[in-house]
């Protein structure tokens, strides 16, 4: 990492994206420490405040080290979309702070450096509706969407595939037609120092476990309790790793010791998923191998 920095421009935006337990935010840390600038997250479950351990948000301590934005400043009821994300992005890109954008959902990534679609936000009764489907019936949601939204689409992953439904149900037009007219990038990809860590999958899987482990020592059952009260699985900031399982426990539905092993299988099934998503779709980034 010390040759990295030692070759990184200190003005230039900085983009960091790995899978879950990769040490990507310790990077970006270290860079904003080092050279200055302000840590921007881009993570879609790092942004509700009810989750900070589960979603392995920066520490206090650690925020107290250099700048940070856009980290447990949404509730859990609010409504938040990679376009809201992108929204707040502008807003620090114009305060003139050096970004270090730092997270690993793809899709932020690819709407800040390719551009995103300006879709109408989608009316609460189709979400309500996409929602009973995804439950009931995501076979039907998949079968009305257009050719060429399924031919962009991962049809495995159903919060793509709502969103999709979601847009064409109360649009008319499938979102690849939407994509197609999509504008200039906020921050266009060659103007950035972008890196993405590929690690090694087992020396991953060993950092999630450990990192669970240390998640329930430091209170990770005690905020899924906190959130008890308030939980609703239709809610985007229910799908944090861990959360439906640790709840599943507090319901009495499961013994504790499965439903570690179980946030420890998604949340390596969740890696798996992002590794294969960077490797699609960021071919020209650099490469930072691990171990």
């Amino acid at each position: 990492m010390h040759d990295l920095l030692a070759s990184l421009p200190a003005d230039q935006p900085v983009l960091i994206a790995g899978p879950t337990a990769s040490g990507k935010s310790a990077l970006a840390l270290e860079v904003a420490r080092v050279q200055g600038g302000v840590v921007v997250n881009a993570d879609a479950l790092q942004v509700y405040e009810c989750w900070r351990l589960l979603t392995a948000r920066p520490s206090p301590e650690e925020e107290a080290q250099a700048p940070h934005a856009l980290y447990g400043h949404i509730g859990r009821d609010t409504p938040y979309s990679v376009g809201h994300w992108l929204r707040e992005v502008a807003a620090v890109l114009h305060s003139g702070q050096r970004p270090i954008i730092v997270g690993g959902t793809g899709l932020y990534f690819m709407a800040l450096t390719e551009g995103l679609a300006e879709i109408p936000p989608i009316p609460p009764e189709v979400r309500a509706e996409a929602d009973a489907l995804r439950t009931t019936d995501p076979a039907t949601m998949i079968a009305t969407l257009d050719p060429a939204t399924v031919a962009k689409t991962d049809m495995n992953n159903l919060a793509r595939v709502q969103r999709a439904w979601e847009v064409l149900r109360s649009t008319g037009r499938g979102l690849a037609d939407w994509q197609r007219d999509t504008p200039p990038p906020l921050l266009p990809r060659t103007a950035c120092a972008a890196f993405v860590f590929r690690p090694d999958p087992d020396w991953l899987n060993t950092r999630i476990d450990l990192r669970f482990d240390r998640m329930m020592a430091a209170g990770a059952l005690e905020e899924a309790r906190a959130e008890l009260p308030f939980w609703d699985p239709a809610r985007p900031s229910a799908r944090a790793i861990g959360a439906p399982e640790l709840v599943a426990h507090l319901r009495g539905e499961m013994p504790l010791e499965q439903a570690v092993a179980e946030a420890k299988l998604a949340s390596r099934q969740y890696a798996k998923r992002q590794r294969t998503w960077f490797r699609a779709r960021m071919s020209d980034w650099t490469t930072i191998r691990l171990p």
